[in-house]
């Protein structure tokens, strides 16, 4: 079969170099070593298309020269399979020679051998390089081999002689072949045109070949043809030469004699230059170029004038190939081009597989009827069951069935839907649901012309499906139900899931959305209700799902699982099933018990008492041997009576579809006298394609052969013909020999097309090709070819794991680009030398120019994680893959977002991974990401940097990561860079896990300090969690059959403690092995009636090997001994509440229900002392101070009772008492830090924190109005403290210093309890989902610093620094250096405004109606004037004055330096500016413009426009243009004033739809570009320099936006796109020309948006800050020298180091205005 058919969608532009070896030499190599490749990065990277260039004569080997059948084959190839042009001509001033014709039909033969004999011409040298061949079709005398093919070495000398030997001979005989053909033509024996095929050269017969009979479009777009007359051509001296070397052998003279019919070289060549080009230019339009070179008559044509024309024809060719490769790409409209659509990629490459494996049915089976019956019977309600035997034609047979179904069912529309589990690279169960669901929904909504909104972002109230569709409520619910995105949440390996969905701009609804988080529960119940609700009887479901046993059993049973059971009336379901795999039988009977059998089918195909319908497919002999006869006829071969006998034997004892095909390679080698016996044919598959890579050997040399099939056999998903050329080039064992072969040691060694290109022709038959990742792939159409080929040559571990890593090594461009490549030469005395094999380069993403979006390089995103495992290249799959931004950027545009954060989150035992928590902190951003990134995946490189800026200090080994953001920023020289990262709000989980089961609560958990989590369900599983998985695993523990149910868990130290329903304990030390160790245990008499009844463990501890367990509502203590397996009791005087051990191990504390405490000896059991409180309020925690000798009892109300205990032989003394005070309310749970000597209680209304030291109340946090809270804990450094509160699915974090709740941390569901682990924190919900976040991380977002709510921006004009208001009585002071605010200006009461002189120097502040005025760089506060009624604040261009906008009273202008009035404006100026001469004071009054003088204060300038309606709204002073003010009208009337001369100048009206909004008003320094307005999505800019109008689409509602002084750009803040995304996100514009230089999702609401130079900075409603850099390609460096981020510079240290330095204010007023 035809590995590429004519209809294929091609990914490789495969060229075909028609040429005069001999005469073209040099052209060829110039081609080969400046064109190809430059060609093909051009095509790699603009189009993501291969590039190869078969040139037959490239070997110096004419032995290695293919003949013209192959030729003509490769011709056809390229013709058929390339992806543009397919045919490159080159023809000189030189015909070529004839060639022996391969094969000579008998009758021809026989006449031209009489011709010969009639005049005298011997046949004799003929009949013995031809012999006769009864097996071809028809008979012919075939050319023997004339010469067999050595390796040659530099120094074998006698070799080349006998080449040229060789060459004369054939010469000689070519002569004899044309007379006697010349005499049968002469003599009427053969018409001439038949005769022309033994005089044309291979250069003719290629050309015409490929341009006869082919179309229109071919010739005019798919052909080059460059023609080269050269002008005296052969000098003087050459031609004596030439003549005296030719003369013809005495019969062949005697003969030429009498004939002058033959035609010359020089007529030949005319005629195809002269006229068969021609014809096709006038018809076809044939590009066919034609130069012409005229030569000295003396030298002839030179090696330098060959070399010039070579160079120009160069440059020619490329541009000619770059311009077909582009026209014909894109006139096609090649599909696939949108590679983030993961799911309709994979969709559209199961629809091609299906028809490219129907091409094999080639035997029709009886078994289709049966599936045909099946399909068409309507009331069948189980699955079909294909089974048959390995080779038996399964998976054809089902895929030419689906084919047919549609023309089975001519009155309906089937959907059907086949998915090909073995040939797919999805192998998780996860990722081929997501697959199915797609599909199903996709089919429906797109015939039905529905809006799909399964895959949308969309309101989760709008209705999701057809009301005719929602058969009933519960119906309706399972549908809502579905309509979640859909993909896979874990895997177990590093595979990747092409069927990820992809979630494009929300108004388009054809594609799909990644929801990382989606378990596989949930997909299942969503792919039944599709097939149970969707399909219908006008539109049936016919599912096919081949191969599902040959994975895994996790990956089938889910499958089965997942279908709904019995099969809804209009859904048919088929299995491909091996007999073998019982397993997957057992699970289709179990899910489908006894379905009612049809009687379509007939008796003996039928299992009536199984849950499916089975078919076996059965060996079909007679169709073998008509296929086998069938396929000897097309290749133009037939065996003799004889050698027939042997083959039918052979299919006797083997007659499998794929054997049948093997005969027929082996049988077309038979010639009609072959000496074939039994032991000819091997028997069975696996002999027959051991046979058949031998031949391969002993054809095209074994190192090739077993690189090619090994590189084919391991690789992931299939090689293209490219990369195994590459492959193959890069191979040292192939190297070796192609070096040896040389006649010079060359730096550049590559694999020859043609060699490969051959090889590939002979395994054509067993090969397919299709489009994986969107490339076509070469793969084996049966696995039995990888397992002949992994026993034959990849039997051992190490040579597996070397191929591997040569494929990991090509796929990661380790030589690409130029890098040398080092060989070692197989002998011992052989220096190494360095080649070049010139592969492909592979970059994740590669573009053509720096703004573009890129092209994914889909391949090396599939193949390369997996070879580097396969390797054991663990560090760098690890940290140049799963931690690389460029393979994160990949993943994400070709929508696999979903496999990315699967692979970041597998881990198992065999990964010797470092940066397990680096990797899970990605996972989760991208999780949380998931929508944004897939809707715009460009926002990938500023989101993962804003998420992750804030983290560098615990994770240092991310500051890679993040360099490599910018580093990818710089290349594409456009985009926004993140300089400081706003504090972050909430802080991103390192794993969140569900329990796999449904309708369970967790009724208790606990966690150990080694990182072990146990969550013990309402329904008595147990689930438990190690710091090192990546789910949670069930525990089950039975014993007679009969698995406990567990009541309780309690954890200590390192041990945990389990109890079961029948009052049995379990001890699991979680250091050690999985072992389990019974604790039995035997009770006093007065309390074995009391714990016979179920009864719950209230604590444990442990003390080394010593266990101290109580229950609850008992006082009696049990002391087990665990290495002794010894048992003691405590009796206490009341039930057990508490108990601590000492730390020497000696003496025990019981605390109790009645207040009091009981002290223990441990080794005596005897009791020492009693205490007890004054309230007899039960103990809830006992402190002991062993330093001190002091006991702290905190009672259940928080009352705290410090004892003396330093006499153990004395009673307890009291030392004090402690109350908390306020409400009495029980503690709910209790946090004691012995590191920072804090204890934490919790009541319902408050927590309080107490020091340790002096027992003294530290602080009392009041709950939330309207809330309780349920649980608290102290972080681990004591600055902050984590509460979880009643109806809330948050944990709240709050700042001991300030108060101030700083996080809240999501987790989706209602909380059920906190544990603090060592290094993280870990809430588990009611549902049993565990989150865990980081320590650390919490503690440097809980210490961000940020202001307490929205703030206001005042930046310098230099960039570097920038201040902040929140309207409390702070300003803050920034620097961009340190990213971390340095100073704090303290007022006495709010700041309502803030402004900062131009220079710089001064910054004034207006707070309480008083004027501050500071000193920056000192923060002095210079003067505090009163009295002013300043309402607004304004500093003049020079920095001298100030003015005192009052709205109610009088306006002031007054001096900076020591606050003296100048003078007063009477008149209130409303939006009023300063203007750039710091002359004039400018504003409205009512309607009117007027300019007041900054010297006297009176009105001097007055604007009013002409028509007496109109009114000013709004105006701007130019800095650059000093004398003129552009003022805005009401009717959009457009004027400029120059106050100077008080004239004015109408210059046009505005559109209404453009008119001024007053509040978005901007406008440029220049004046160059105006903000008019933001009105919905759009912003409206006036560019006043090209008098034009401009509106920028936005994505979403236009929130706010902000001018660039220098008229730059534009920076705006819009709202959500979809309900998805719930912030806002920044974007920022250049306006010379609308392009969109960058956009940052923004993780809150802003309050303010300032833009500065080439920075942007925005203000949060939270009191954060967050600042941005514009890069463009059209800014200097200078301009954005000002914006630098040096966060890698910050030192590391205690947050609360960094806490700004305070500078306060004078404490009363110093100047007092009248």
């Amino acid at each position: 079969m035809d590995r590429c058919p004519a209809t294929c969608n091609s990914t490789c532009v495969k060229l075909y170099l028609c040429s005069n070896p001999e005469d073209s030499i040099v052209e060829r190599r110039a081609l080969r070593e400046c064109v190809f490749p430059k060609l093909r990065e051009h095509c790699r990277d603009t189009l993501g298309l291969d590039v190869r260039v078969i040139d037959p004569f490239e070997s110096r080997d004419p032995s290695h020269w293919p003949d013209e059948n192959t030729r003509r084959q490769l011709i056809v190839e390229c013709r058929e399979s390339s992806a543009g042009p397919f045919l490159l001509a080159l023809i000189g001033h030189q015909y070529g020679a004839a060639s022996l014709p391969a094969q000579v039909e008998v009758s021809e033969y026989l006449r031209l051998q009489q011709e010969g004999l009639r005049v005298g011409v011997s046949t004799q040298e003929l009949d013995r390089v031809y012999q006769r061949d009864e097996n071809t079709v028809p008979p012919s005398y075939c050319l023997r081999p004339l010469h067999r093919h050595t390796c040659r070495s530099q120094s074998d000398v006698v070799e080349e002689e006998e080449e040229v030997k060789m060459k004369t001979k054939e010469e000689k005989l070519m002569q004899v072949f044309q007379t006697t053909v010349t005499l049968s033509v002469h003599n009427g024996g053969m018409t001439p045109e038949k005769a022309h095929r033994y005089y044309r050269s291979a250069l003719d017969a290629d050309l015409r070949f490929s341009l006869d009979d082919c179309s229109y479009d071919d010739i005019a777009r798919r052909c080059l043809v460059y023609v080269h007359k050269v002008v005296n051509a052969i000098g003087e001296r050459e031609k004596d030469e030439i003549n005296s070397q030719l003369q013809l052998p005495s019969q062949v003279k005697v003969a030429a004699s009498h004939l002058r019919t033959k035609p010359t070289d020089g007529q030949l060549l005319s005629e195809l230059c002269d006229n068969f080009l021609p014809a096709l230019i006038s018809s076809c339009q044939l590009l066919v170029y034609t130069t012409t070179t005229e030569c000295d008559r003396r030298h002839g044509y030179t090696t330098a004038r060959r070399r010039s024309y070579a160079e120009s024809l160069c440059q020619q060719v490329y541009s000619d190939l770059v311009g077909l490769v582009d026209r014909w790409n894109v006139s096609e409209n090649r599909p696939g081009t949108h590679p983030g659509d993961a799911l309709a990629r994979e969709q559209a490459e199961q629809e091609e597989l299906c028809e490219v494996l129907s091409r094999f049915y080639d035997i029709i089976q009886p078994e289709e009827e049966k599936v045909r019956a099946y399909v068409e019977h309507r009331d069948q309600q189980c699955p079909l069951v294909v089974t048959g035997g390995p080779c038996t034609g399964k998976k054809v047979l089902l895929a030419h069935c689906a084919q047919q179904i549609k023309s089975w069912l001519p009155d309906i529309s089937p959907m059907v839907i086949t998915h090909f589990c073995s040939l797919s690279i999805s192998n998780f169960p996860q990722q081929l649901l997501s697959s199915l669901c797609y599909q199903i929904y996709n089919r429906f909504h797109s015939s039905s012309k529905q809006s799909p909104s399964l895959y949308r972002c969309t309101d989760p109230n709008e209705p999701s499906c057809p009301r005719d569709q929602k058969p009933s409520c519960k119906a309706a619910a399972a549908l809502e139900s579905h309509l979640e995105p859909i993909t896979r949440a874990h895997g177990s390996d590093f595979t990747l899931n092409l069927n990820a969905m992809s979630c494009p701009h929300p108004k388009d609804t054809s594609s799909g959305l990644i929801n990382p988080d989606v378990s596989l529960s949930e997909l299942k119940e969503r792919l039944c209700s599709l097939l149970t609700l969707l399909p219908s009887p006008k539109q049936p479901v016919v599912l096919i799902l081949d191969g599902l046993d040959q994975n895994e059993k996790t990956f089938s049973l889910p499958i089965i699982e997942s279908l709904p059971s019995p099969l809804p009336p209009c859904v048919k379901l088929i299995f491909t099933i091996s007999p073998n795999n019982s397993h997957v039988l057992q699970a289709i009977k179990q899910h489908y018990p006894q379905c009612s059998l049809s009687r379509c089918l007939s008796e003996d195909s039928e299992k009536k008492d199984e849950g499916y319908i089975c078919v076996q497919v059965v060996p079909n002999r007679k169709g073998c041997m008509k296929m086998l006869a069938w396929l000897l006829t097309s290749s133009g071969r037939k065996v003799t009576s004889g050698q027939q006998a042997l083959v039918n034997r052979a299919l006797t004892s083997c007659c499998l579809t794929l054997y049948a095909r093997l005969l027929h390679v082996h049988s077309s080698l038979w010639k009609s006298d072959s000496d074939v016996t039994e032991s000819s044919l091997p028997d069975g598959v696996h002999s027959s394609i051991s046979a058949l890579l031998d031949h391969l050997e002993q054809k095209h040399g074994s190192s090739v052969v077993t690189r090619a099939v090994s590189y084919l056999t391991l690789s992931r998903t299939g090689l293209t013909e490219a990369e195994l050329a590459d492959l193959l080039s890069c191979d040292d064992q192939v190297s070796v020999e192609n070096v040896q072969q040389c006649e010079t040691a060359l730096s550049t060694v590559r694999v020859l097309q043609i060699d490969l290109e051959r090889l590939l022709l002979d395994l054509r038959s067993f090969l397919i090709q299709r489009t994986v990742a969107g490339s076509r792939v070469l793969l084996w159409v049966s696995r039995h070819f990888k397992l002949v080929v992994a026993k034959r040559y990849l039997d051992t571990h190490e040579v597996r794991t070397k191929i591997h890593s040569e494929m990991a090594d090509y796929f990661s461009g380790r030589w690409a680009c130029g890098n040398a490549k080092p060989l070692s030469l197989k002998e011992e005395d052989s220096p190494q030398i360095c080649i070049d094999p010139l592969p492909s380069s592979q970059p994740f993403v590669s573009t053509s120019l720096p703004t573009d979006v890129g092209r994914v390089n889909l391949r090396k995103v599939v193949e390369l994680p997996y070879h580097l495992q396969l390797s054991n290249r663990w560090e760098e799959l690890e940290q140049r893959l799963l931690m690389s931004f460029r393979f994160h950027q990949a993943m994400v545009q070709a929508g696999l977002l979903g496999d990315l954060v699967a692979m970041l989150e597998h881990e198992d035992e065999s990964c010797q991974f470092v940066f397990s928590r680096e990797k899970l902190l990605l996972a989760r951003i991208f999780r949380s990401s998931a929508c944004l990134l897939q809707h715009t995946p460009l926002l990938l490189s500023s989101t993962i940097e804003t998420s992750l800026l804030s983290y560098l200090e615990v994770f240092p080994a991310l500051k890679d990561y993040v360099r490599e953001i910018r580093h990818e920023t710089r290349e594409r020289r456009s985009g926004l860079r993140v300089v400081l990262s706003p504090a972050p709000s909430s802080v991103p989980s390192i794993q969140s896990l569900q329990v796999n089961a449904k309708d369970v609560s967790v009724a208790v958990a606990a966690g150990t300090d080694c990182g072990i989590v146990a969550e013990i369900m309402d329904d008595g599983s147990a689930w438990v969690w190690k710091n090192s998985q990546r789910d949670l695993l069930q525990l089950s523990l039975s014993c007679e059959q009969k698995e406990f149910k567990f009541s309780g868990v309690k954890s200590s130290g390192r041990f945990m403690l389990l109890s079961t329903h029948c009052n049995k304990l379990f001890l699991w030390d979680v250091t050690g092995p999985e072992v389990f160790l019974e604790i039995k245990y035997a009770l006093k008499k007065e309390f074995e009636s009391s714990l016979h009844k179920p009864n719950k463990i209230a604590g444990f501890v442990t003390y080394q090997e010593k266990l101290f367990v109580w229950w609850e509502n008992e006082s009696l203590v049990c002391v087990f001994d665990v290495s002794r397996k010894t048992l003691a009791h405590l009796q206490c005087q009341s039930c057990v509440t508490c108990l601590v051990c000492s730390t020497n191990g000696l003496y025990v504390y019981c605390g109790q229900e009645d207040g009091s405490v009981s002290i223990f000896d441990i080794e005596t059991s005897t009791l020492l002392g009693t205490c007890s409180n004054s309230s007899h309020s039960a103990v809830t925690l006992i402190i002991i101070g062993e330093y001190k000798g002091e006991m702290a009892c905190v009672n259940k109300m928080g009352n705290i009772t410090l004892w003396d205990v330093a006499a153990k032989t004395q009673q307890p003394r009291l030392v004090k008492e402690r109350f908390s005070g306020g409400k009495s309310n029980k503690i709910l749970n209790i946090d004691y830090s012995e590191e920072n000597d804090m204890l934490l209680l919790c009541q319902s209304h408050q927590v309080t924190l107490w020091d340790v030291c002096d027992w003294v109340i530290m602080d009392q946090f009041l709950s939330p109005q309207d809330k309780a809270f349920t649980q608290a804990m102290l972080s681990q450094d004591g600055h902050l403290f984590l509460a979880l509160l009643d109806q809330c699915a948050l944990v709240l974090v709050w700042r001991l210093d300030t108060g101030q709740c700083v996080l809240s941390l999501e987790t989706h569901k209602q909380p059920h309890t906190l544990l603090k682990m060592p290094s993280d924190v870990i809430c588990v919900t009611h549902g049993g989902c565990l989150t865990a976040w980081d320590y650390q991380m919490i503690a440097l977002a809980g210490t961000a610093p940020k202001m307490r709510r929205g703030v206001r921006v005042v930046v310098e004009q230099r960039g570097e620094r920038f201040y902040t208001t929140d309207g409390s009585q702070a300003v803050w002071k920034w620097s961009l250096d340190t990213g971390f605010p340095h100073a704090n200006f303290l007022h006495d009461g709010p700041v309502e405004k803030l402004c900062l002189s131009p220079n710089g120097v001064q910054l004034v502040s207006l707070s309480a109606g008083e004027l501050y005025i500071w000193l920056t760089e000192t923060g002095e506060n210079t003067l505090r004037i009163s009295g002013s009624r300043t309402t607004d604040i304004l500093i003049t261009p020079n920095s001298n004055f100030g003015v005192s906008i009052s709205k109610p009273g009088l306006s002031r202008v007054w001096k900076l330096t020591h606050g003296s009035i100048v003078c007063s404006i009477h008149l209130h100026l409303s939006e009023a500016q300063v203007s750039p001469e710091s002359t004039f004071l400018i504003g409205l009054h009512r309607g009117d413009l007027l300019a007041a003088s900054l010297w006297s204060g009176s009105i001097s300038k007055r604007f009013s426009c002409v028509e007496s309606s109109e009114r000013v709204v709004a105006f701007q002073t130019l800095l650059e243009h000093p004398d003129f003010v552009v003022v805005m009208a009401a009717s959009g009337s457009v004027f400029t004033w120059k106050m100077a001369e008080e004239t004015v100048c109408r210059h046009f009206r505005l559109p209404y739809m453009f008119h001024c909004q007053p509040q978005d008003f901007q406008m440029s320094s220049d004046g160059s570009y105006a903000l008019l307005s933001t009105h919905n999505e759009a912003i409206n800019i006036l560019d006043l320099h090209q008098i034009r109008l401009c509106s920028f689409k936005a994505e979403g509602p236009v929130i706010t936006a902000h001018l660039n002084k220098t008229g730059g750009y534009a920076a705006y803040i819009s709202g959500p796109t979809c309900h998805l995304h719930t912030k806002p996100i920044l974007t920022v514009v250049r306006l010379a020309d609308g392009e969109r230089l960058g956009s940052v999702y923004l993780c809150k609401n802003p309050s303010a948006l300032v833009c500065e130079r080439q920075c942007v900075f925005v203000g949060f409603e939270d009191g954060s800050v967050g600042v941005y850099s514009v890069s463009d390609v059209m800014t200097t460096t200078e301009e954005t020298i000002g914006c630098r981020q040096s966060s890698n510079n910050r030192l590391k240290q205690c947050p609360f180091d960094r806490a700004p330095f305070s500078w306060f204010s004078l404490p009363s007023p110093n100047v007092t205005w009248p």
